[in-house]
């Protein structure tokens, strides 16, 4: 389980430098706390990273549930295609929101393997089969 939680360690640390760099934007752009509009760059960092607290809510729980039913292996490469995937959201939507279509299908599509093949397993083991 150690491979798991370093993957979701760097999800963590990934969140953690998003909400930087929207601190950063914040005083590039003058958007004043507690203000969070203003200035269309600075909402598009505090998007992402906002956006990445809603996917880490969902992502976590289910790379666990997948790692303890499944694989711990598949489990971790499948988040680390989920930390590239909020990458590629994160490069995209900065620079143009409306391409962030690739960045949000590589972070929903390990998401959704992770979080029904988790339910599965554990549906699975559930009914002793």
């Amino acid at each position: 389980m150690e491979i798991v939680h370093i993957v979701i360690a760097l999800a963590l640390i990934q969140y953690f430098i998003l909400g930087g760099l929207v601190g950063r934007a914040r005083v590039r752009s003058g958007v004043k706390a507690p203000a969070i509009s203003g200035d269309p760059i600075f909402e598009r960092y505090f998007r992402v990273h906002y956006n990445t607290m809603e996917q880490l809510v969902v992502f976590i729980p289910s790379i666990l549930l997948f790692a303890s039913y499944i694989n711990i292996v598949a489990a971790a490469v499948l988040g680390l295609l989920f930390i590239v995937g909020r990458l590629v959201y994160f490069r995209a939507y900065i620079a143009d929101p409306s391409k962030r279509g690739a960045g949000f299908g590589l972070t929903m599509l390990p998401t959704s393997i992770l979080l029904f093949g988790g339910l599965g397993g554990a549906a699975w083991a559930a009914l002793g089969i």
